[in-house]
């Protein structure tokens, strides 16, 4: 049996803080995407986490250093996220087949599976540049995946001849990201909503 590097007691004292750290990024994660930054508050982190709210100033000095840890995590877990679902597809599917699979990537990330992925997406916009610097970097590779999307689909003759590439990537997106100020569970399955905005986007796309 492999020997412990540290004490049971400080070994458990550290599991404890960061399984309390990530309950608390968790819970800002929620409310974030719900809230937007504005209407953030605290005490709301602090509920949601079932903490005493002075508690969080153990884990992160301000509420801002909490919302830019939060912001940065969710850009990164979403480009990790549509890499992985474009790994995840055979090496020679098509340029059409691969956005599409981009669409339901984004769109099941954001409304479905990460609280991370809706507070960026709600709030990247909004943070002050210092609190968005990180995630910047993230997003950016986010949309250079997408790019590299819409240029294959160029580049193999799938895309309309009147489509600005960049033009085009960037109002799919916009419409991708809008989804989460309106989609709720009550208004339909998600995989239609998936269905239609793969439509609609290849449809717009393509001759």
């Amino acid at each position: 049996m492999p020997r412990k590097t540290t004490a049971p007691d400080a070994e458990s004292a550290d599991s404890k803080s960061a399984r309390t750290r990530a309950r608390l990024l968790d819970a800002a994660a929620h409310v974030l995407g719900r809230k937007g930054f504005a209407g953030t508050r605290l005490v709301d982190i602090a509920e949601q986490a079932q903490v005493q709210a002075p508690a969080i100033y153990y884990y992160f000095p301000s509420r801002e250093d909490l919302v830019e840890a939060v912001v940065f995590a969710g850009a990164a877990a979403m480009r990790a996220h549509l890499e992985d679902a474009l790994a995840a597809l055979p090496p020679d599917t098509p340029a059409a087949d691969r956005i599409a699979a981009a669409v339901a990537a984004h769109l099941r990330h954001e409304l479905e599976l990460s609280d991370y992925a809706r507070a960026v997406v709600r709030n990247a916009n909004q943070l002050p540049e210092p609190l968005a610097r990180r995630a910047l970097v993230e997003i950016t590779a986010y949309y250079e995946i997408w790019r590299g999307l819409v240029e294959e689909l160029r580049r193999t003759g799938q895309l309309r001849p009147d489509i600005s590439p960049s033009i085009g990537r960037h109002v799919v997106l916009g419409a991708l990201n809008w989804s989460v100020e309106w989609w709720n569970p009550d208004r339909g399955p998600l995989d239609e909503v998936i269905a239609v905005a793969q439509s609609m986007v290849l449809h717009a796309l393509r001759p």
